[in-house]
């Protein structure tokens, strides 16, 4: 018994006593069953019995499809199948064997990149994205060989109607109502028409005349056992349509392996070989030389390759390549996709295996043709040299600088013309040409810009890599400028020109301000040759002018030279408000416009309204922010400033650096607080404690205070309670006490009005000073002794006993 009617007997006896077991009546056509008539246990019974045989379920499918299953049935069949394999947590399909496998269902995921493989032609059968799967839905081809188990669609037309659905007998015959059985196995579709017609035109005499016609399709189509063997990565037996090519079964298989031929695949027929592809056709070509379609029990046999050489360097397609015998280099390149760009073509070098060791081959090009590459061979095509051959170049001032074709007997003024020539700046009294020499070291050699141009016995002729430089006046000398500062909107430097006068330079300024005055404007100008051997030698030349304050053109014109500088001075008498600000304990604080130049603390306070009855005058402070240019504009941010600056002075209670009496030190430098004794001022007004106030001044006047801040080095920075009376030690302990690494002699007060006192040493003691109200202490940390190394040591001890022995040997 041949395998076919192995396969297909097995299949009916497992598809007969499902449903002989499940009550239902035994056929040989499916094509009334109803699926949603099945319960769960007939439907596990069925993927059991298929489960034991190693079919997957859409081989099972298919199976019953050939036994008249719908297509509407066997997609319901299918899904009920899943529905319980997801439920029961298994697998839609058992684990197929690495024998057996189909590809009858549709691949409808995406499976990963298999790793690379640099084997020209691997990568097609390793793309998870390439599916080479049968087209199912395509029409009947008229060179299909009808065998057992295909369906066909058999229609009759014309003056009688009628349609059939012939299954094919594993003997190759179909049965027709009143025509009989009638052979159709091994035929094609165009040759089992004609039989059939004429079995039928003795039934149907309309078909003789031509009254009649039949029309022959395949329906449902035949699976086929295809055996793929030889140097494939899945070699096997495959489950394939009928409808599959070569090409389907190879991709099935994942296509040959590391050592497998891509180009003498064999399709082997009743042992013979029917057919020898190459895939290289394929790839290279788009041409599918060979990819006949499979027949049942056909082998697809891969051998192993017999040459292979592998191409890197500049080529297009870097691989390795498999070469038939006759094939010559020349061939191997045009699977490379040709040289790249940048290749070195005049020649190739090969590397080869001798029975014994390697060695080398140069190959030039005219031997592309005439070389037949060896199994082993490693072909690299070397890039082209980082050189030029006839490149010239020229920059600076052309009005087309860059690089330029060196031809033969190219001269200097050839060369500017290609550029465009000259720009109007170009410096024409000399110019170099960078020029490399035979040991590839440089050489200058200069030229007469306008000598060359004008004869042509000085011209120059051009060689291979000149870099021509002509220099702008510009490049050669400092860039001019001049600059105005004082009462103009804008002031700043800008660029000189030609002819520009003082009038000029005030409107690109933007101007005057309003209190400028245009009677004494200042130039100052460079001078040369100066004496400097007199002490009186001027350093520069200053000239006072009186401009028209409309600038118009009218009047003198005082014209400027490059780098003057112009001072535009105010007008007598002009001065612009100042500001300060007094907050805290005073009846109307805020801001303040200052009335006369000699107003001091105690006006400013007067006009405030004078303290509150919760005012502090021992903690008052003056904030003086010194040169700051912006001051009178900032007041109403300085308050969050000072906060901030007072923030970052007691960051020392947390410093943990070695000498953080260094950042107390800082702090007060930063500081701005100018120590004021607010009361003798109030009680001696004009008096010297009485400061005269400046623009963006801030006078601070604290509610009462009654706590003292401790911070640094002691074992508990806090605040305490002021006590009247209590000495610097009282608060100290309040805090409890120094610290190990407290640098006592350090330490200081700061005072609410922001004065400091540090602690006095004398002979026997330490004088702190005085405590009051708002106070802040701060003990800063001693700076931490690097303990001395044995060397050091033994460095001292070695200096002790020389010393020593010295005196000896001197008192004696």
């Amino acid at each position: 018994m041949t395998l076919k009617k192995i396969f297909t007997v097995g299949l009916l006896v497992l598809l007969l006593t499902v449903f002989v077991t499940d009550g239902l009546k035994a056929q040989s056509d499916y094509s009334k069953v109803n699926v949603s008539t099945l319960s769960d246990a007939q439907v596990k019974q069925v993927m059991q019995r298929g489960d034991e045989m190693g079919y997957t379920d859409a081989q099972l499918i298919q199976a019953m499809k050939t036994q008249g299953l719908s297509d509407e049935q066997g997609a319901e069949l299918i899904a009920r199948m899943q529905k319980i394999r997801t439920d029961s947590g298994k697998s839609t399909a058992p684990a197929e064997t690495s024998t057996t496998r189909s590809v009858t269902e549709p691949v409808t995921e995406t499976v990963p990149d298999a790793p690379k493989s640099r084997i020209f032609g691997a990568d097609l059968f390793n793309n998870g994205s390439i599916t080479f799967e049968p087209n199912m839905n395509m029409a009947t081809p008229k060179g299909y060989i009808i065998g057992p188990g295909d369906e066909l669609l058999l229609d009759l037309t014309g003056d009688n109607e009628a349609s059939y659905k012939l299954r094919v007998s594993p003997e190759g015959f179909i049965s027709m109502e009143y025509v009989g059985r009638v052979s159709v196995g091994g035929l094609t579709i165009d040759q089992a028409t004609s039989k059939i017609r004429s079995a039928m035109g003795r039934t149907y005499p309309a078909l003789r005349s031509g009254r009649s016609q039949i029309a022959l399709n395949l329906g449902n189509i035949r699976s086929i056992k295809v055996i793929i063997n030889g140097e494939v990565n899945k070699p096997g037996t495959y489950t394939l349509p009928s409808l599959a090519t070569v090409f389907n079964a190879l991709y099935a298989s994942g296509g040959p392996n590391e050592r497998g031929s891509f180009r003498q695949i064999q399709v082997i027929r009743n042992n013979l070989v029917v057919s020898t592809i190459d895939i290289y056709d394929f790839l290279v070509k788009g041409f599918q030389t060979g990819n006949i379609r499979l027949q049942d029990q056909d082998v697809i046999h891969v051998p192993v390759f017999t040459t292979r050489v592998d191409v890197v360097g500049e080529v297009k397609r870097p691989a390795i390549f498999e070469v038939l015998p006759h094939e010559t280099f020349s061939e191997v390149l045009k699977f490379a996709g040709g040289f790249s760009d940048a290749a070195y073509s005049a020649r190739i070098k090969v590397v080869q295996t001798t029975p014994t060791e390697r060695k080398i081959l140069s190959v030039p090009a005219a031997e592309f043709d005439s070389y037949y590459p060896k199994n082993g061979d490693l072909i690299t095509v070397e890039p082209i040299l980082d050189r030029y051959e006839n490149k010239v170049e020229i920059s600076g001032a052309v009005f087309r600088p860059g690089v330029f074709e060196l031809t033969q007997g190219l001269t200097l003024s050839q060369l500017i013309k290609q550029a465009e020539g000259l720009r109007e700046d170009a410096f024409r009294s000399r110019g170099y040409i960078i020029r490399l020499n035979p040991d590839n070291t440089t050489s200058v050699v200069p030229f007469d810009l306008a000598e060359v141009l004008r004869n042509p016995s000085a011209d120059i002729k051009m060689q291979r890599e000149d870099l021509v430089q002509i220099s702008s006046i510009f490049d050669l000398r400092e860039e001019y400028n001049v600059s105005i500062g004082g009462e103009v909107r804008n002031p700043g430097t800008f660029g000189y020109a030609d002819n520009m006068t003082v009038k000029d330079l005030v409107q690109m300024a933007g101007g005057f301000k309003e209190g400028a005055t245009n009677k004494r404007v200042e130039v100052s100008r460079r001078i040369r040759g100066t004496d400097l051997t007199q002490k009186s030698a001027p350093t520069a030349e200053v000239f006072t002018i009186n401009i028209d304050s409309t600038l118009g053109l009218a009047g003198n014109e005082f014209l400027l030279k490059p780098f003057d500088i112009v001072s535009v001075r105010s007008e007598e008498g002009f001065t612009l408000q100042q500001q300060i600000r007094i907050e805290g304990e005073v009846l109307y604080p805020g801001i303040y416009t200052v009335n006369y130049k000699n107003e001091r603390i105690s006006d400013i306070i007067k006009r405030a309204g004078g303290l509150t009855a919760f005012a502090f005058p021992e903690g008052a402070s003056l904030k003086r922010p010194g040169a700051d240019a912006s001051k009178s504009k900032n007041l109403v941010n300085d308050k969050e400033e000072d906060e901030l600056n007072r923030l970052n002075l007691r960051r020392l209670a947390q410093a943990g650096a070695k000498d953080s009496s260094r950042i107390i030190v800082e702090q007060i430098e930063k500081s701005d607080l100018v120590g004021i004794d607010l009361e003798r001022i109030l009680k001696s007004p004009q008096s010297r404690q009485d400061l005269i106030v400046e623009d963006g001044d801030i006078i601070r006047i604290p509610r009462l205070l009654q706590t003292v801040k401790v911070s640094g080095e002691v074992l508990k920075p806090n605040s305490v309670v002021y006590v009247p009376g209590k000495t610097f030690d009282y608060y100290i302990t309040a805090a409890g006490g120094f610290t190990e690494r407290a640098l006592k002699r350090r330490a200081f007060v700061t005072y609410a009005n922001g004065s400091v006192k540090g602690t006095k040493m004398s002979l026997f003691a330490r004088n702190h000073p005085p405590v009051k109200p708002g106070s802040e202490i701060a003990v800063p940390q001693r700076a931490e002794r690097e303990k001395m190394s044995t060397q050091a040591w033994v460095g001292i001890g070695t200096a002790v006993a020389t010393l020593a022995a010295l005196v000896i040997s001197i008192i004696k």
